[in-house]
Parts: structure tokens; C-alpha cells; sequence
């Protein structure tokens, strides 16, 4: 090892639940450790558009209610939420959300003062709360980012972590980790806390920027931990659509705009959600998704268009990441339809985790995108995302420094610290494999096709990069994500199974929990996490 560093807590990944957890961590008394492949506004949280989901007690619509968001929040999961979880979430939402103003994040108001809600698919009134328009994910990085700067808490940028290291009985002791010159070095740590989002990379479309490469999932897995609910990835029903634009992030068109009124029309100019659903383009994402897949099937085009043109000339104002990202590509969406389709776009599964952020890997923490707390269920309710990560990365932070001070945790010395040899595969074979089979409509026989594709193309290759780190690690999620679809033999959520169209709660109300044996091979835990709506 060329290089090593040490702290209480070394959090990995720069978004809304990592800085979050290290500002609490800090204000603690913890000695943090921020660890980011990029810089240190890579990552999910900038690119969110939407909002932020909460029912705040002084400013709510009449008849709005923390219980009336816990409902929506559990009807879009489709009976995998955890009530508890979700309960306990969103109840300390308005007070992560005053404690993020705290930090300098600014909200758009209303006219009287108070700030302005918009409404989202599958949210029952006006609770959203947004920033700069569209840009709410931009200044929430921005203010987060300042104050751990302000606060003086280390960062290492351009760092990739390769392995979590053990001590003895098998608890975290630290991180192994490359460097921006590709040295590897050791971070020790008695508690680590995997803050790395999403998975998108996974496939050849999707709103998730370059470092989403499924991190955080392949570390737990392979530090013991286990992991649920890998086969719903969400699909926004509205990326922008550029028929030359080839693979990596498109960019989103948020759902607020049809919150605001714009509709979806196909090709023909009929409206695709129409019948769909009650609540028809503010249905749930999973549904708008499935719908929009469907009706570009059999009109023969790849894309439908939404209709924002009745917004007027406040879209601009109202929109200004989507308008910017229009014109760009030629669209004045002022005046013509916005030609949209769907693309990956969040995990709902993830690494198993309380909603204090613990894994079943002593000193192993996992908080937002990459947790699978039972917040989300089967499909992730509209901005429910940055509320889990302000909310979770907290909580997880004070866990820390509980376990620390009860003696759960404690430093302990590595063992040996060596660049790990893993299957990788070809990126880009992975990715096409992956849209092709495991996007929005499944079978059995094409899961299967996918896993032995990928099981052909992998190659051993030591981990002595940050692109072979992250291909191992999208090797081994990929087959994961494809092991919890197989097993699945239902439709729920945003987990479509063409061969298996019903939903069957007698047998699958339960997560799909999997790990990997000594052998490193991945596992079913049988029975899974039952979940019940009571």
C-alpha cells in the first residue's frame, strides 16, 4: 500500500445522504472521512429535478396530512413498502428539511411568502417542494457541498473504494481504496457508511450520471452484507428523446411538468394515459412507464411526445434545467411537444438496512440510493428520494456514534490489505444486454439469456482501476438484479413480467433478499422480508 488515512467514519459517495451523514457526523464529535470517485458534486443528488416530498405542519394543502403521504407512499410501492419504515421516514422529514435550509439550501415561495409546492405522479396534493424551478437537486448539492467545506471536513476527490477490509470476527476495519493516480492505499475505519446512489450504468439509457456504476451494492455484497428488491429499477416515463444521442444519461424531463398541466399525446396525437389510470398522467411512474412502452409498440415509433405547450411562456421560468436541455436540442417547447421516452432511472432495491442506516455486517452503514430500507416497496413514490437520503444519512450518522459509544464498535487492524482479482465485462456488452432483457418487460427466457451472456463475456482481471473496479461491481449487481428478476414470477411495481402478468400476493408480498455463499456465488435467502400493509 502506497498511501493510508483513518477516522471514525469514512462515508462513501458525496450525494444528499453521504454529506448529510458527514455533517451530523461532525457536529457529533466524529473524526469523517469523505471519499468521492469524482468531485464533490458527482452524483444523483445534482441532477434531481423534482423536489422534495414532505408534508410540513405550517404550509400544506387543506386535507393534506403526513398520513395521507404515508398512504400514497404505500400504494405506489404496491404492498412492498415497510409502514414502519415509511412512517418513521417521512415523519422527520419536515424537520431534515428545516435543518437543510438551516445549512443555506434556498426553496422557491409563492406569492404570500410561503414556499411553493408542486404536485408529482402518485401524490395526492400539492407537497413538493422545489428549488430554482426544476433544479431542486442542484441546490440541495450546493449547500451541502458548502457546508462540509465550511465545516472543514476532509474529502478525498478522484478516490475509488476497491474492497471493504474485515478484522477480526469478521467487522468492517476500513476501506481499500485507489487514488487519482490509480496507487491503492488503505482507509481505517471502525464504521463505514456506503452513500454511492444508484445503478443506472447498468443499462444503455438512463438519467443517472457516469459514476452510478452500482458501487455500493457489489462492496456489501461482497463484505456479507445482503441485498432486496434489486429487480425494481424505476424507469422515468420522460427522458428526452434524440434518436442520435446512443448510450449514457439523457437528460429528464421532470414529472412537475405534468404536474403543471402538460399531457402525454403518441405520434398520432392521441393522449396515452387516457383510461390508463385515475389518476391518468399523474399515475404512478411504473405505470406511466409500462404505458408509454406500449403505446410506441403500436405506433411503430421509439418515443411518444409530451404536450407542456399549454404552460405557455412561463415554462421557461417554471423549467429552466428542461427548457435549457430543449432548445439544445432543437425543441421550443413553448410551442411544439416535447418528444419523450423512458429510461432507467432509480433503484429501489438496495443493500438491507434499518431506517438508522445498520446492515447485518457489523460497522457497515448504508444510507439513500444505494439502502434498501422499505421506504420504496416495489416502485418509489415521486421525491420521496432526497427526503430518504436528508432523513436516513442523519440517522445513520447519530447510529455511529451510538455504536461507538456502547463499545459495538470498535477499531480493529485489517487484515491484509490486497488489490482483489473479479469478473468485469465489457461495458458496453453489458449495458445493451441488460436494456435488452431486464428493462421494463421481462421473461424468463430472456433473463436467463442475459445472466449467460454476461456469465460468457466475464473475465477475471484484478481490480487495479477505477474502471475495472466499476466493472466488476456492474458485473456482479447485474447478475443480482437478474437472479431477483428470475425469481419474481409475478408483475408488481415497476418488476414487469410479460410471462408472468399478474400480481400473486399470496406467494411474492415478500422482498427478494439475496447474498453471496463463501464461494462467492449469489444466494436466495428463502422467505425474503414479508411485507404487510398493517
Amino acid at each position: 500500500m502506497t498511501w493510508e488515512a483513518g477516522a471514525d467514519l469514512v462515508v462513501v459517495g458525496t450525494g444528499v445522504a453521504g454529506l448529510t451523514a458527514a455533517l451530523r457526523a461532525r457536529e457529533l464529535g466524529l473524526r469523517v472521512l469523505v471519499v468521492g470517485k469524482d468531485g464533490a458534486s458527482a452524483g444523483n443528488t445534482g441532477w434531481a429535478q423534482g423536489g422534495i416530498a414532505v408534508v410540513r405542519p405550517d404550509e400544506h394543502d387543506a386535507g393534506d396530512s403526513l398520513h395521507r403521504h404515508v398512504e400514497d407512499t404505500l400504494t405506489a410501492g404496491a404492498g412492498l413498502c415497510s409502514r414502519e419504515a415509511v412512517r418513521e421516514i417521512l415523519a422527520a422529514g419536515a424537520a431534515a428539511v428545516e435543518r437543510l435550509r438551516g445549512a443555506g439550501a434556498r426553496f422557491d415561495a409563492s406569492a404570500g411568502g410561503a414556499l411553493a409546492r408542486t404536485r408529482e405522479g402518485g401524490h395526492s396534493a400539492f407537497r413538493v417542494i422545489h428549488s430554482g424551478g426544476d433544479a431542486t437537486g442542484a441546490e440541495v448539492q450546493r449547500a451541502l457541498s458548502a457546508a462540509t467545506r465550511e465545516g472543514g471536513i476532509p474529502l478525498l476527490e478522484r478516490h475509488c473504494v476497491v474492497e471493504l477490509l474485515h478484522g477480526d470476527g469478521g467487522a468492517v476495519a476500513g476501506a481499500l481504496a485507489l487514488d487519482a493516480e490509480g496507487r491503492p492505499g488503505v482507509l481505517h475505519a471502525p464504521a463505514v457508511l456506503l452513500a454511492t446512489g444508484g445503478l443506472g450504468q447498468l443499462y444503455a439509457a438512463t438519467t443517472n450520471p457516469d459514476v452510478s456504476t452500482a458501487d455500493g451494492v457489489a462492496l456489501a455484497l461482497r463484505a456479507g452484507a445482503t441485498v432486496a428488491d434489486l429487480e425494481f429499477v424505476q424507469f422515468h416515463p420522460t427522458v428526452l428523446y434524440a434518436p442520435d444521442s446512443g448510450g449514457g444519461r439523457r437528460p429528464l424531463v421532470t414529472e412537475a411538468v405534468r404536474g403543471e398541466g402538460a399531457v402525454l399525446v403518441d405520434v398520432r396525437g392521441r393522449r396515452v394515459m387516457a383510461g390508463e389510470h385515475p389518476l391518468e398522467d399523474l399515475a404512478p411512474r411504473d405505470v406511466v412507464s409500462a404505458a408509454i412502452n406500449r403505446r410506441a409498440a403500436e405506433t411503430g415509433a421509439e418515443h411518444v411526445y409530451l404536450d407542456a405547450t399549454g404552460i405557455g411562456r412561463g415554462f421557461a421560468d417554471r423549467f429552466p434545467t428542461v427548457h435549457a436541455a430543449c432548445r439544445a436540442a432543437g425543441i421550443d417547447p413553448v410551442r411544439e411537444p416535447i418528444p419523450v421516452t423512458s429510461a432507467a432511472h432509480y433503484s429501489c432495491g438496495g443493500v438491507v438496512s434499518t431506517v438508522d442506516g445498520r446492515t447485518a455486517v457489523a460497522g457497515l452503514y448504508a444510507a439513500g440510493e444505494v439502502a434498501c430500507t422499505g421506504l420504496h416497496g416495489a416502485n418509489r413514490l415521486a421525491s420521496n428520494s432526497l427526503l430518504e437520503g436528508l432523513v436516513v444519512g442523519e440517522r445513520a450518522a447519530a447510529a455511529v456514534a451510538r455504536d461507538l459509544r456502547s463499545g459495538l464498535l470498535v477499531r480493529r487492524c485489517a487484515g491484509e490489505a490486497v488489490v482483489p482479482a473479479m469478473p468485469v465485462v465489457h461495458r458496453g456488452l453489458l449495458q445493451r444486454t441488460m436494456s435488452r432483457y431486464a428493462g421494463i418487460g421481462r421473461d424468463a427466457t430472456g433473463l436467463a439469456e442475459a445472466a449467460a451472456v454476461l456469465d460468457r463475456a466475464a473475465v477475471v482481471r484484478p481490480l487495479r482501476t477505477r474502471r475495472a473496479a466499476e466493472d466488476a461491481s456492474m458485473a456482479l449487481t447485474a447478475q443480482a438484479l437478474l437472479a431477483a428478476a428470475r425469481l419474481r414470477t409475478e408483475s408488481r411495481g415497476c418488476h414487469r413480467r410479460t410471462d408472468h402478468p399478474a400480481t400473486d400476493d399470496l406467494r411474492w408480498r415478500r422482498s427478494t433478499v439475496l447474498r453471496l455463499d463463501v464461494a462467492g456465488r449469489l444466494i436466495h435467502t428463502p422467505g425474503g422480508i414479508e411485507r404487510t400493509a398493517a
